[in-house]
């Protein structure tokens, strides 16, 4: 699964090889995604190539080979089919979301593009897309997000300070915590005593969506 800025890179970067024959300098690239570090750019680019998108060819300068676009994934294209077919039943009292699949409470993972379902009740979501995530670790035990939980996410780039989010750190790392802006910098914030609050420039974190609900399987 891309991130925005990851897609609107990719993307910029096959135009500019199609019309011109080159790939764009960071220069380029972060007047195009309005960033004011090559260092973000760079994490973007090692993003795209360890996912496959693209390859760094050695020994020339601005050389890169686009491999794939994401229409051309099958996870993505499924993803976004189902998003798109978001349906009610049950006498509309409770809709099925896509369950894309892990995200980390402790040390954060790579998500996992998981093309499955889960049927929430309807009044656990408002107006807008809804996504559910399966929570591993015990970072947020504080507040009764356990590991084996599903939450319940509604997709967003902005969330206000304390409220709980999901966060993509360097294109690549995804984890559930409370978030906290100050100037050009993010705090992400557990709920267990035993992790420490980790912070970051602010364009190394994208927030993909803000907490709205959690389900629970008892066994």
């Amino acid at each position: 699964m891309l991130t925005k800025k990851q897609r609107d890179l990719l993307f910029f970067i096959h135009r500019s090889i199609q019309s011109d024959g080159i790939c764009p300098s960071y220069e380029e690239m972060c007047s195009f995604l309005g960033l004011h570090s090559k260092s973000g750019i760079h994490r973007l680019i090692n993003a795209l190539e360890q996912r496959g998108f693209i390859r760094r060819l050695p020994n020339k300068a601005r050389a890169v080979e686009i491999l794939t676009l994401p229409e051309e994934r099958c996870p993505t294209r499924q993803i976004k089919t189902m998003a798109s077919k978001i349906k009610t039943v049950v006498n509309d009292n409770a809709v099925d979301i896509p369950l894309y699949g892990k995200i980390a409470c402790g040390t954060p993972i790579e998500a996992v593009c998981n093309p499955d379902t889960v049927c929430v009740p309807s009044h656990m979501m408002g107006r807008g897309e809804h996504y559910a995530l399966t929570v591993e670790g015990d970072s947020m035990k504080n507040v009764g997000i356990m590991d084996g939980d599903t939450v319940i996410i509604k997709r967003t780039e902005t969330a206000p300070n304390g409220t709980i989010v999901v966060a993509l750190v360097d294109g690549y790392e995804v984890t559930l915590k409370r978030i906290h802006v100050q100037g050009n910098q993010i705090a992400l914030i557990p709920e267990n005593e035993s992790y420490e609050t980790r912070i970051f420039d602010a364009d190394r974190v994208e927030v993909q969506g803000q907490l709205v609900g959690l389900l629970r399987q008892y066994h």
